[in-house]
């Protein structure tokens, strides 16, 4: 998150470095700038049109930080078709009650739409003269602060109101209100003042734009899997809940203290569950999803930092928990992985496993984070892992992210057919009469399939070549490409 008064500078920057800019940015006026026609420049190199932000073709995209876009540009334009998030601060953009300053997220909301990636907007409140009281936390360069209550909920309506009155033109329609709620370093406030503060959000959004979307804050990737063997150990599936603890966290113990210690066993576990910090952990996820319950949000916003194979258990957990016919979306997407020794190649096929297991799962929109590695980032370490290094140089992961874009934009996703469930893992894109199917062994053991009309087959990334003779398929996913319905190119797997 950038502050506002540094988001001039990054606008400037930004003109100078590339021609996406049309015309149609304030600077900071009274109202929103007039939706302007996406230009041709804008399109990716795969040929994919650019969109104007209402539709989310590929589900695939990233998070990054803006006074970086010279460096990122060309890689976000690959990205085309996806979503990302921007974090705004009522604090920030209106230092002065009645004097807001718009200019840099106008200068994002049109790069956004200039590339053709759907802006979302988080919006909270920060702690300053609309909250009264003083900040507890403040973390890193933007020196930003937790949340707290407005003093005046009419004065924050009528802000929220002004957010989505001037960024609908650009394409956005889905809001969240707040981020991590569940640390008391972004809500200083109880889950009812969270509740009170969405509900109150929620109205002022729909009255200003019937189409627009409300989002919950995303409860934080830690907090989820509380929340996953919390349920288990409620339905007294003890070894499962020990199962899926394990497996979730396995890169998390002692990362953060006793709050994530190893367990083995359900005393251990309730122990772990039971913390204050859990117990928080866990009040928020609840009020988190009573107001999904009652509609008041209308999307689910998931974070997710683990092991892939924490991803099994987590869509279990979604699936139980979220009311039918939520979308469910996963606003962030990563590798936590404290002094993690994993080389480049198997931290790309790490990150392809995360995501097409999620988005084979039902998720809907993807945004890894970040985008790059800082390296003037606090932990002095790439404790998240990028797609791109620093410069801006395309990684393994990123050039495997951007070929998962490509073979899913404007394409149904279709789940791999039970028929091959416990020997292949991965996921489908359909787009005409083609499939693109992205494959690994669910085993160590390599699976053959047999060979199909007009077959291509290649390392993710990687160029095609013909698959004549059928494919193998091992631990590390490959991408097949064939002009047959799925259940017909895995019929005869072996």
């Amino acid at each position: 998150m950038t502050r506002p008064g540094r988001w001039r500078a990054i606008a400037t920057a930004a003109i100078a470095a590339t021609v996406l800019l049309t015309a149609g940015c304030t600077g900071g006026g009274d109202d929103p700038p007039p939706a302007a026609t996406p230009s041709a420049t804008a399109a990716p190199a795969t040929g994919a049109p650019a969109r104007t932000g209402e539709q989310v073709s590929n589900p695939f995209g990233a998070h990054w930080d803006w006074s970086r876009f010279q460096q990122f540009g060309p890689y976000l334009r690959r990205l085309a078709g996806s979503a990302t998030y921007e974090e705004i601060s009522w604090c920030e953009i209106e230092r002065t009650p009645g004097k807001a300053d718009w200019a840099g997220l106008d200068e994002i909301a049109t790069r956004s739409r200039e590339l053709g990636i759907t802006l979302h907007l988080k919006i909270r409140t920060g702690v300053c003269w609309a909250t009264g009281g003083t900040a507890r936390y403040t973390r890193g360069a933007a020196n930003k602060t937790e949340s707290a209550m407005p003093t005046d909920l009419g004065a924050y309506q009528r802000f929220v109101s002004e957010v989505v009155r001037r960024y609908g033109p650009y394409g956005v329609r889905e809001y969240a209100i707040e981020n991590e709620v569940n640390a008391p370093s972004y809500w200083a406030g109880s889950p009812e003042d969270y509740a009170r503060l969405v509900r109150a959000a929620a109205e002022t959004i729909r009255a200003t734009d019937p189409k627009a979307r409300v989002v919950d804050s995303g409860i934080s990737s830690v907090a989820y899997g509380m929340g996953v063997a919390d349920r288990l150990l409620r339905a007294d599936r003890v070894p499962e809940a020990v199962a899926a603890y394990q497996a979730y966290f396995q890169r998390r113990v002692g990362t953060r203290g006793q709050q994530i210690p190893a367990v083995t066993g359900e005393a251990q576990l309730r122990r772990a569950l039971g913390t204050e910090t859990n117990s928080r952990n866990l009040r928020f996820l609840a009020v988190t999803e009573s107001l999904l319950t009652d509609r008041t949000a209308d999307v689910r916003q998931v974070h997710f930092y683990e092991h892939f194979s924490g991803v099994a258990p987590l869509l279990d957990y979604l699936r139980a928990a979220t009311p039918p016919g939520t979308p469910i979306q996963a606003w962030e997407v990563g590798q936590f992985w404290r002094d993690g020794d994993g080389d480049p190649a198997s931290r790309a096929t790490e990150m392809v496993k995360t995501v097409t297991l999620l988005v084979a799962g039902g998720i809907g929109e993807i945004s890894w984070l970040p985008l790059a590695y800082n390296p003037n980032n606090a932990a002095g370490s790439e404790v998240r892992y990028g797609l791109l290094d620093p410069d801006g140089t395309e990684r393994e992961a990123g050039r495997m992210l951007a070929a998962l874009a490509d073979a899913a934009r404007d394409a149904t996703v279709t789940p791999l057919p039970a028929s091959v469930a416990g020997r292949l893992n991965g996921v489908a894109f359909v787009r005409g009469g083609q499939s693109t199917l992205v494959l690994w062994s669910a085993s160590n053991t390599p699976v053959t399939v047999p060979a199909a009309p007009g077959a291509r087959a290649g390392a993710v990334g990687s160029p095609l070549g013909v698959a004549g003779g059928g494919t193998t398929v091992t631990d590390v996913p490959v991408l097949l490409r064939a002009d047959q319905p799925v259940d017909r190119i895995l019929a005869a797997v072996r």
